[in-house]
């Protein structure tokens, strides 16, 4: 059993779980499915971690409630874009920085719309007018850099309204190609979700990610002086967006578990904690459609693209065709270069083109409910490189570019009606081998039994005797290679079962779908 130490409650976080045993912070353990304490052992289970929460937020809710009365701030809507903003109330009210139109003010505002946590400022207005201007600087080709830099001095700072979501998360994964569904476990490091409705959630994800060792609890004093964007969507759609962002950082890690990048992931973030917070952010709108956003803290810049690119979907069946038809020019232009004539160019490629569209028509109907459709969507710039942090008064850059952080996925099945943490296995070297093995004897099965009869004599043999069969085999075996075949590894994973000690074992019973 470790000892606590002074450093280890030093560097403890907000956002941390502690162990009700000695104090120590929890970390979570996805196999067990709960906090565990390297210090004393101890755990904590999900629905108590969250209850810890809560009676943290309760004591804030009414930190915030006292001190509402100390500070004057106005409750602001913009008339255009429905954007609520809150302001000082010695401010002037001017435009709308997220539309451009006039704002009206309305009441005072009241508590319920602030957040628990805030990140604070770390660069100043002037610095993200810099790093904006470095950035059309390294982009002066753009359009989009042409039309910035004479107008950085529009760049504002704002506190926008987040969710935080840290903790576990219940995932349904499933390939599009197969019937069998899995259920996958991870856990959020710390993921923001946008929490405004007229913000492009693209743009800002693309200055992401914060410093959580700055996140603190919030305070009036941190918003003096500073515009505060106030959260205006439903907790409806927060939930989804909660959701859809979880999914899609997940998304990669799934993809490469199961070969393939046709995957399906539903999260659930339900028994994650869910804080609310402020997230400093530089932001300009232009009437060209033009939108930029330079982190508060790290100063990386975002920028979006002022003309929408078009992405074309294509239907499986026309992919099918478009591969094979390139697949068909390319080896009548090999059969061209080689000096073969016109009439067995035709020949050979005909017969092989048949067999490459068959092979292609199985390779793509893996995807069959896609369809033709074309969507359109703005492209994202962003700086390179590391971030950036205060020194004695100056701002010099990270050593170390900070990244987000997403969890291992765990996969458990229902395993003699009890559900375990597995490792799964598909296209493994041997059973491809195994796959190809089968496949050849296949397409020479003829072949291989003559010999056998005939005591293995190479010399009585005469190919031209199983033309017919090689006609029909010769599409047959790629199409159960390519498709028939994977599918099949892909419905009957090889599993090992994982312990409490990590310790990984073979499965070789039945599964349950």
């Amino acid at each position: 059993m470790k000892t606590v130490t002074d450093q280890d409650i030093r560097e403890t976080k907000i956002t941390d779980i502690f162990c009700p045993g000695c104090g120590a912070p929890a970390k979570f353990d996805i196999l067990k499915q709960e906090y565990h304490c390297a210090y004393c052992g101890g755990s904590v289970e999900i629905g108590e971690a969250c209850r810890q929460k809560e009676g943290f937020r309760k004591i804030r809710t009414k930190k915030l409630q006292d001190d509402v009365a100390g500070f004057h701030l106005v409750h602001t809507r913009c008339s255009g874009c429905g954007a609520e903003i809150v302001f000082g109330e010695s401010e002037a009210v001017s435009d709308c920085a997220f539309c451009g139109r006039s704002l009206v003010r309305s009441e005072y505002l009241n508590t319920e719309g602030l957040p628990e946590f805030v990140i604070p400022f770390a660069i100043t207005e002037e610095e993200a007018k810099e790093r904006l201007r470095a950035w059309c600087g390294k982009n002066r080709g753009k359009q989009e850099a042409k039309h910035l830099l004479p107008r950085i001095d529009e760049l504002k700072g704002f506190y926008l309204p987040y969710e935080l979501v840290r903790g576990p998360v219940h995932m349904q994964v499933s390939r599009m190609d197969s019937a069998r569904k899995y259920s996958c476990e991870g856990f959020m490091e710390n993921e923001f979700v946008n929490r405004s409705k007229q913000l492009d959630n693209l743009l800002l994800d693309g200055m992401e990610p914060f410093d959580m060792d700055s996140l603190t609890e919030f305070d009036f004093a941190y918003v003096a002086g500073h515009r505060v964007k106030i959260s205006d969507i439903s907790d409806q759609m927060l939930e989804t967006r909660a959701a859809e962002e979880t999914a899609d950082a997940y998304t990669p890690a799934v993809r490469e578990i199961l070969e393939t990048r046709a995957v399906k992931v539903d999260a659930d973030v339900g028994s994650a904690l869910r804080l609310p917070v402020l997230l400093p952010v530089y932001y300009i709108s232009l009437d060209e459609g033009t939108m930029a956003a330079v982190n508060g803290q790290t100063g990386k810049v975002s920028v979006r693209s002022e003309k929408e690119r078009h992405y074309y979907f294509l239907p499986w069946w026309l992919k099918a065709i478009l591969m094979t038809a390139a697949l068909g020019g390319i080896l009548y232009a090999a059969l061209l270069l080689f000096g073969m004539g016109y009439g067995d160019r035709l020949l050979i490629t005909g017969a092989t083109t048949l067999v490459f569209l068959i092979v292609m028509l199985c390779l793509y109907s893996d995807t069959t409910k896609n369809s033709f459709s074309v969507e359109a969507g703005h492209e994202i710039f962003v700086s390179e490189g590391p971030g950036f942090h205060r020194e004695r008064g100056r701002l010099v850059p990270d050593d170390k570019e900070l990244k987000r952080r997403t969890g291992v996925p765990v996969f458990f099945m229902n395993i003699k009606d009890v559900y375990r943490p597995v490792v799964l296995k598909f296209t493994t070297p041997g059973r491809v081998l195994k796959m190809l093995i089968r496949a050849l004897v296949v397409l020479f099965l003829p072949v291989i039994l003559t010999l056998f009869f005939n005591g293995f004599d190479t010399g009585s043999l005469h190919m031209t005797n199983y033309a017919v069969w090689f006609c029909i085999m010769v599409p047959v075996v790629p199409v159960y290679f390519v498709k028939f075949g994977i599918v099949e590894l892909h419905e009957r994973p090889i599993i090992y079962t994982i312990n409490n000690k990590g310790r990984k074992r073979r499965y070789r019973g039945k599964l349950r779908a």
